[in-house]
């Protein structure tokens, strides 16, 4: 399960299937165990766009951290643990600051629902998926 879930992270082209606030999502550049990724956000007519580098620790995490967007700073970082051969816990951690105060006022409840539902939306993506 770690390693399937660990897949539907890394394919955010596939985001838009499965998260209704993503618009668009692509791979801008891919090395190794390192990629970087954009990410559209639409929500309630609020649109932004973001990009994250992101690194791939095999068997353990991956960790977010922006490449540009509209925030001062982003960083995250999904953790994987395996529990049994076909099960894991997974945990997500994302910290952020908006680069204005007006961003933080139009955008920032936009990002806490987002932030509040995203595991939540890849658990449920894993078990369509990979049940069976």
């Amino acid at each position: 399960m770690e390693c399937l879930f660990v897949d539907l992270v890394v394919n955010c082209e596939d985001y838009p299937a499965f998260l209704p606030w993503c618009a668009g999502g692509r791979i801008l550049e891919q090395n190794g165990n390192e990629l970087s990724a954009e990410l559209q956000i639409d929500f309630k007519g609020i649109k932004q766009s973001f990009s994250t580098r992101n690194r791939n620790i095999p068997g353990s995490s991956i960790e977010m951290e922006l490449l540009s967007g509209p925030f001062k700073s982003l960083r995250g970082n999904w953790r994987f643990t395996a529990l049994a051969e076909d099960a894991c816990r997974v945990e997500f951690e994302l910290e952020y600051h908006f680069a204005s105060s007006l961003l933080e006022k139009i955008v920032g409840p936009v990002f806490s629902h987002i932030t509040a539902t995203f595991v939540d939306a890849f658990v449920q993506r894993a078990e369509a998926r990979y049940a069976g």
